[in-house]
């Protein structure tokens, strides 16, 4: 599938001096839209849909559903609209892929997508951990290097709604989980890979595997993402990291951006129509 493209130049790193309770910087972005730029955000739609299905597989999958491209997507693929958990998942699919684009494009980490396009439920969100990604500090998996880096991320968002949560505290909870998921992540990441015939990834992502010979750098990340008029700076400054189990190598992270939900909405019709 395609790499992170030129949305990931509208998200832009703010001014904002925030910090947790404890004194871990908050770094805040927001995602500044343009969104007279038409071919930009085609391109993110067809970024963001082979997240779920490459476009060189569909007529294959939609094969015996009677369905169009844009059809099969929406009533099979696509987290729903309206129904059961379906927005939820929609804004907590979104946040996650946002945050792997902002990893690999302005954190130069590689960051394979190989989490959706084998969803079972699509109205469900993902086991496991929500976002990881791997800088090679040495020459790459055949000679591994104690700069070599593992970043786990724990997504959340709040896309809609009238007041405020607090997604960074629960995003930061949750990250303390990780480090007891990370195995089973990595392990569903080879396997996908391999099923792919991506050996080099498969070689990249098994250097992660077991560090005990050469041990790497392990980083944590709690992330926010919300609609800007829910984004409340006074309550992201309240998050407390002090019971989390990696708070020497913790990021913390926020982005928003208006009317967030209604777009997330229009990526996810675009991608279909567009398919």
């Amino acid at each position: 599938m395609t790499s992170a493209t030129s949305h990931t130049n509208w998200l832009k790193k703010t001014g904002a001096k925030l910090q947790s309770t404890d004194g871990i910087a908050v770094d805040v972005y927001e995602l500044d839209i343009d969104h007279a730029d038409s071919p930009a955000i085609k391109r993110w739609a067809k970024h963001f849909r082979e997240h779920y299905c490459l476009d060189s597989q569909i007529d294959r999958l939609r094969r015996g559903t009677k369905k169009s491209r844009a059809q099969y997507l929406m009533d099979l693929v696509f987290p729903d609209k309206s129904e059961d958990f379906g927005p939820a998942t929609r804004s907590g699919d979104f946040a996650e892929i946002l945050m792997a684009d902002l990893l690999e494009a302005h954190m130069g980490f590689w960051t394979p997508r190989t989490r959706y396009d084998d969803k079972l439920v699509r109205n469900e969100s993902p086991k496991g951990t929500d976002v990881l990604g791997f800088k090679f500090g040495g020459a790459g998996p055949a000679k591994p290097s104690r700069k070599d880096t593992l970043i786990s991320v724990e997504s959340k968002a709040q896309l809609s709604g009238n007041k405020a949560k607090s997604r960074l505290q629960d995003a930061v909870n949750h990250s303390a989980k990780d480090v007891y998921r990370i195995s089973e992540s990595l392990n569903a990441m080879k396997r996908r890979l391999i099923a792919r015939a991506d050996e080099e990834g498969a070689d990249r992502v098994e250097r992660f595997q077991d560090g005990l010979e050469v041990p790497y750098v392990r980083i944590s990340g709690a992330a926010a993402i919300f609609c800007s008029s829910l984004y409340d700076a006074a309550q992201i400054a309240k998050t407390d990291c002090t019971g989390h189990e990696n708070t020497g190598h913790l990021m913390l992270v926020v982005i928003h951006s208006p009317a967030l939900m209604t777009f997330v909405h229009a990526l996810y019709e675009r991608a279909a129509n567009e398919a």
